[in-house]
């Protein structure tokens, strides 16, 4: 049993690599059109994010464009929800750092320079080096500024990796055939029943946050907790009479969530 996350830039063939280990491993690929299935059966609705095409922004992209109040913790709902299942190949979205605490985990990171990178995309995508070059700097400065935002450090950090690759020289096989190899050791297979419960847990706690968020419900004063058998236990303040009253029902609709047990109170005046 091993789970994968592969971080890469524009142009260094990443999302090949990450395939081509999926497909010689035997294990799923959570690529974007695999997590935009996972975060609609959490309860994400299409007309928050709209169609989605291969060319078009990224999944998370979009949605952090269109609505950013729910944006971190959807990420991360999908992204748990992808490790408790304990086994594929994730791609990007922040996964090495949502699961750098998580034992089960293999992290990778595919790179190579820049001048090479544009020369791929010019080649690949039929471009001009000028217009391969925009969309490089672009995607570069969209990843460096996500990562800011969301975890306030910089995704080039060799400390988040277990296994870095430069395609440079390497073709995208031989990079594949070292991640199989690396999935395969003893250490990265041995995974904990509580570590995937934890994850279990992780990921039906963001999908309430999520759900509460969309209908604009202050979490700062709200405790969320799983307790066995799909219970969501939630306590905490919140300024409206009818937050407190909405909340067992906004909740229950939540996949996963069986029985609420709400100990929500309205904010003290003055407060």
């Amino acid at each position: 049993m091993a789970l994968i996350t592969v971080s890469h830039n524009l142009g260094s063939g990443g999302l090949e690599i990450a395939r081509l280990a999926a497909a010689q491993l035997d294990m799923p690929l959570y690529d974007d059109r695999k997590m935009q299935g996972i975060a609609l059966s959490s309860g994400l609705h299409p007309e928050d994010i709209g169609a989605l095409d291969e060319k078009a922004p990224g999944f998370f992209d979009r949605i952090l464009s269109r609505r950013p109040d729910i944006y971190l913790d959807l990420m991360e709902s999908v992204v748990y929800e992808m490790a408790r299942r304990g086994v594929g190949v994730i791609v990007g979205h922040g996964s090495q750092m949502l699961l750098r605490d998580f034992d089960c985990a293999l992290h990778v990171r595919i790179h190579a320079r820049e001048t090479v990178r544009i020369l791929r995309m010019a080649r690949d995508q039929g471009l001009t080096e000028a217009d391969a070059n925009k969309l490089v700097q672009k995607a570069d400065a969209r990843q460096k500024g996500f990562f800011n935002f969301a975890f306030q450090k910089r995704w080039d950090d060799a400390a988040l990796y277990d296994l870095t690759i430069n395609t440079e020289k390497l073709p995208d096989t031989a990079a594949a055939a070292l991640i199989a190899a690396a999935a395969g050791d003893q250490r990265i297979n041995e995974c904990s029943l509580n570590a995937l419960e934890s994850m279990e847990r992780l990921a039906l706690i963001k999908r309430i946050e999520a759900e509460l968020l969309k209908h604009e419900i202050d979490l700062k004063f709200l405790t969320i907790e799983i307790r066995d058998g799909g219970l969501a236990d939630i306590s905490g303040l919140v300024f409206t009479l009818a937050m407190v009253t909405d909340m067992p029902d906004i909740v229950k609709r939540v996949p996963g969530v069986r029985k609420v047990d709400s100990r929500v109170m309205l904010m003290p005046a003055g407060v």
